[in-house]
C-alpha cells in the first residue's frame, strides 16, 4: 500500500539532478577548445562523423552508453565532422567517417576505424583515463 508519505519521497528523489556523468559531453570540435583541453591533460576522445553514417550512429549509441560510467565522467567527446571538416580531418590523419581518436592531453593514446564492439571502445577510453 502506497501512502502519502512514499509517495512525495519518490517524487522527491525523480526531482534530484543525474550525475553530471550520466550525460554525454559532446561538443562539437573548436580548435581553441580542443587545444586548451589537451593543455590541461584531459582525457579527450574525438569522433570523426559523418551524418549519413550507420556505423557513426551506432557508435554514438555505445559513446552515450559507455558515459554513464563514472569511470569515464571526465572524458571529453569532441565530434569533428567528416564532410564539413575535412581540413580538420586530414589534420587527424582520419581517412574514414566512424574513426575514434583517444586522446590524454596531447599524446595520441588509442585509434580505431569503424569499431562498434562497447567494451573494445571502452578499453580504449580507459588508456586516457
Amino acid at each position: 500500500m502506497l501512502t502519502r508519505r512514499c509517495l512525495l519521497a519518490v517524487a522527491a528523489v525523480s526531482l534530484l539532478p543525474l550525475p553530471a556523468f550520466a550525460e554525454m559531453m559532446t561538443s562539437a570540435y573548436e580548435p581553441a577548445a580542443f587545444a586548451a583541453a589537451q593543455a590541461s591533460g584531459k582525457a579527450i576522445l574525438v569522433h570523426i562523423h559523418a551524418s549519413w553514417c550507420p556505423t557513426c550512429k551506432a557508435q554514438n549509441a555505445i559513446l552515450k552508453d559507455l558515459m554513464t560510467d563514472a569511470a569515464f565522467k571526465d572524458v571529453v567527446i569532441v565530434k569533428v565532422d567528416f564532410d564539413a571538416q575535412k581540413d580538420v580531418v586530414a589534420a587527424m590523419g582520419a581517412n574514414s567517417q566512424s574513426t575514434l581518436i583517444m586522446f590524454k592531453g596531447k599524446t595520441e593514446v588509442g585509434r580505431s576505424v569503424g569499431a562498434t564492439d562497447k567494451d573494445a571502445i571502452g578499453a580504449m577510453m580507459k588508456l586516457a583515463v
